[in-house]
């Protein structure tokens, strides 16, 4: 049983949707990063999406944003975000997700990139702008006895007919986006949500879980409700850039409240 099995089978004998947390490698600086993902992962996360900083990140808001920018100044590459996660894995049995652009992925070989986060303990990857179409890119280095899952998107402007056809290669979860638009702007229409939700449960049996413009505990609650997990992202961002000294710590408080819900 891998770890996305066991984690998503465990939040929901506790009745409640898992916590996916993005955090962008690298932002303020890369000791501070990995102590705010040391203390992210010990507070409660159930899921770790460790973000690789990109020059273009076009599916982004403006505090993902300007939290790559950071990270690029400070030094973060892929590499650097894969030592990460074998850092974390030494400490942490929580699954470990690789959310990059393909760019970097490309510069550094697909069949590099998935044997080295494999070394190192990932669990999978999400690479935002490589459509479906073409994972066999990255999929075809994947040995079928090793547990490393390319994590699907399914966006409201996905037609019904792609969407089958994304659900059937899914595995580990599906990252479902909320709405449109970029990551932290606007907000979510749950009703239309909830039956976009229901539709995709009749299509998989792979967990489901719903990101963009999540921020709140009333927005985990709600996620909750129709979904297997909850992503925030730009949440975490947000206390990172306005508290970098004592991130860590705030970090791990705001995951305690959001584990209340």
């Amino acid at each position: 049983m891998n770890r996305f099995t066991k984690t998503f089978e465990r939040t929901r004998n506790e009745n409640r949707a898992a916590l996916v947390g993005y955090i962008t490698a690298g932002d303020p600086d890369i000791e501070k990063s990995f102590e705010i993902l040391d203390a992210a992962c010990g507070a409660g996360l159930d899921v770790l999406e460790i973000g690789i900083p990109f020059s273009d990140p076009t599916a982004d808001g403006p505090v993902i944003q300007r939290a790559a920018g950071r990270a690029i100044q400070a030094g973060m590459t892929l590499e650097k975000g894969i030592g990460l996660v074998s850092r974390l894995r030494k400490r942490h049995e929580i699954p470990i997700i690789l959310f990059s652009y393909y760019n970097p992925v490309l510069t550094m070989g697909t069949k590099r990139f998935i044997s080295e986060a494999v070394n190192a303990g990932a669990d999978g990857a999400l690479v935002v702008d490589l459509p479906s179409e073409y994972s066999d890119e990255m999929t075809r280095h994947i040995d079928a006895a090793t547990p490393f899952s390319f994590i699907r998107l399914i966006a409201p402007t996905t037609d019904p007919v792609r969407r089958r056809k994304i659900l059937r290669q899914a595995d580990g979860f599906v990252y479902v986006v909320s709405r449109r638009g970029v990551t932290g702007v606007g907000g979510i229409d749950w009703t239309a949500l909830s039956a976009e939700m229901q539709e995709l449960r009749q299509e998989t049996n792979v967990p489901l879980c719903v990101g963009f413009g999540i921020s709140t505990a009333d927005d985990v609650k709600n996620v909750s409700k129709i979904a297997d997990g909850a992503v925030i992202g730009s949440a975490f961002q947000r206390i990172i850039e306005e508290q970098p000294q004592t991130a860590a710590k705030s970090v791990a408080e705001f995951i305690t409240v959001l584990r209340r819900t």
